[in-house]
């Protein structure tokens, strides 16, 4: 259920918004006005872990180059959260968990269609662990996800079922946040869903497209793109954001 709506955004722009110019004109790129995050704002860091990054089981492409972008976003975040994949091992969401399949493979379980992963994220191991390099001591936040057996969790706010809630939109709305920033791995996958169910759940929702890479899984990133839009997932770069 979507929570009350507020006008006090934390994302505000760093001097007076327009859309136009004074000479009438649509604003260019030029002149748009930056988002400068605030106290009611929050910095959604999704799944930077090893096997997510170049050389582990489900590496996504150029995934690594996240680090240092996200390291930088966040110096200008008051509060930010982190979430990790946290699988048991023999997950529902493996492969491996499935005789005769293979990854990238598509099932049906009991609360919809599954893609089929490579193992990953097993808890405990250095897969699961988040990136080395990744340097963001001010969290106040993890939340781990997808540690239910038979069950995936892509966002960080509900798992694959629709129904079992993390509580990290009542950990917001307590806290007066009301304005959410996304950036991880992957795009199309545990970003997209994170930021789907922000908007759902009555946040502004934005994804920080250059702090984010996708798998693109027979087109699952164009389509994700459109799904996010068609919510109200705003998309902006991390040139949108003020220094």
């Amino acid at each position: 259920m979507a929570g009350p709506q507020r006008h006090n955004h934390a994302a505000v722009p760093a001097a007076a918004a327009s859309s136009q110019t004074s000479a009438g004109r649509p604003e260019t790129a030029r002149h748009r006005q930056k988002l400068a995050p605030g106290a009611s704002s929050a910095l959604i860091v999704v799944d930077v872990q090893n096997s997510f990054l170049p050389g582990g089981s489900l590496a996504v492409k150029d995934g690594d180059e996240v680090v240092p972008v996200i390291n930088r976003m966040a110096a200008h975040f008051e509060n930010v959260v982190l979430t990790q994949d946290w699988h048991p091992a023999g997950h529902i969401s493996f492969a491996s968990s499935h005789p005769g399949k293979k990854p990238f493979d598509v099932v049906q379980l009991d609360y919809g269609m599954q893609v089929l992963w490579p193992d990953h994220c097993v808890q405990g191991t250095s897969g699961a662990a988040l990136a080395e390099g990744l340097d963001v001591p001010h969290a106040q936040l993890v939340i781990r996800k997808g540690f239910h057996a038979r069950i995936d969790s892509y966002s960080a706010f509900r798992e694959a079922d629709k129904k079992t809630r993390t509580g990290l939109a009542s950990y917001f709305k307590e806290r007066g946040i009301d304005t959410v920033f996304i950036a991880g791995l992957a795009t199309d996958f545990c970003v997209a869903w994170t930021a789907i169910d922000a908007c759902e759940a009555g946040f502004t929702a934005y994804v920080v497209e250059d702090a984010c890479r996708g798998i693109d899984v027979d087109g699952s990133l164009g389509k994700a793109w459109t799904e996010m839009i068609g919510v109200g997932v705003r998309r902006i770069q991390t040139d949108d954001l003020a220094p």
